[in-house]
């Protein structure tokens, strides 16, 4: 299969279009952030003017991943205009173009589209209420992909791993802090359901594969707190569980509010692959393996100089 990734130089761009060449084709859409990569690279700034029609001519895929977003979600409440046309509008048209060129279009979203008021598990069926600037540019790019393109899948995610620059993930914070011996805050009223990169994708292929439609929750199986998620990173990679302070998210002072329960049912999506979904612990023992066979340091080789 010849899969399009756009935002290939993310985490998770990176890591699902390095998997997925083992045994796909893969093209991915970078601006100028990436070299040595050993898929195929496709230079542009999704932002100009005619790069869609552009891109999908010149690359003439089976399928298009799009994980290409501004997510950082407290940089996003200062530039609201640039972040709802990319976050936004853009995978309207990205969908639109693959519907008419008979292309299946994957379009990644974000667990952060509900407000965390809820009191149990989030399904597909439950009316989103995005907090903030991001959140609520992720909500309107789902509605805008479907309203284009009825066939498009949509995945809300969270998930961790290693990035290129090795400070994108939450994982790598607890694990660049521990690791210089530096205390840390974890959030013990956060709830959220991650999931190993890897995991998710071998997940979003599997999608793909079975040709869904529609929206899904692509998460972990089961629910943890930042708190608890930093106190398994410290044990599994040996650090000091002591470092990590348990605050409330209200104590933060972070510029974008954050939903306190993000616990998504992930019933939809296990039934519709036929399979179970990987809970936190064994995705985990991945990163930690990776760890240890110098994965970081690979990646940070395929940095542009």
């Amino acid at each position: 299969m010849r899969i399009l990734v756009t935002g290939a130089s993310g985490l998770l761009g990176l890591n699902l279009s390095l998997q997925m060449a083992v045994k796909h084709t893969i093209i991915g859409v970078d601006r100028q952030k990436l070299a040595n990569v050993p898929f195929e690279l496709l230079k542009a700034d999704l932002m100009d003017a005619d790069v869609v029609s552009r891109i999908l001519d010149e690359s003439q895929p089976d399928a298009l991943i799009h994980c290409a977003a501004n997510a950082d979600v407290d940089a996003c409440e200062l530039d609201p205009g640039n972040v709802q046309r990319l976050n936004a509008d853009l995978p309207g048209d990205l969908a639109s173009a693959c519907l008419s060129r008979n292309i299946r279009f994957l379009h990644i979203s974000t667990d952060a589209v509900f407000d965390g008021t809820k009191v149990g598990i989030y399904t597909e069926e439950d009316e989103p209420n995005p907090l903030g600037v991001y959140a609520r540019s992720k909500l309107d790019g789902e509605r805008v992909v479907l309203e284009a393109n009825p066939d498009a899948v949509i995945a809300r995610v969270n998930f961790f791993g290693w990035s290129l620059s090795g400070s994108r993930s939450l994982s790598e914070y607890f694990v660049n802090n521990l690791d210089a011996g530096k205390q840390v805050n974890g959030f013990d009223d956060v709830w959220f359901c991650p999931l190993f990169v890897g995991d998710l994708a071998d997940t979003l292929l599997g999608m793909l594969g079975k040709s869904l439609s529609g929206l899904y929750h692509v998460v972990g199986s089961r629910a943890i707190t930042k708190y608890e998620f930093g106190r398994a990173i410290a044990r599994q990679f040996g650090f000091d569980e002591g470092l990590i302070r348990p605050i409330s998210v209200t104590e933060s002072g972070l510029a974008a509010k954050r939903s306190p329960n993000l616990k998504l049912s992930i019933h939809k999506l296990s039934t519709a692959l036929g399979q179970v979904i990987p809970e936190f612990s064994t995705g985990l023992t991945k990163f930690y393996t990776q760890y240890q066979q110098g994965y970081p340091q690979k990646l940070r080789g395929y940095q542009q100089e």
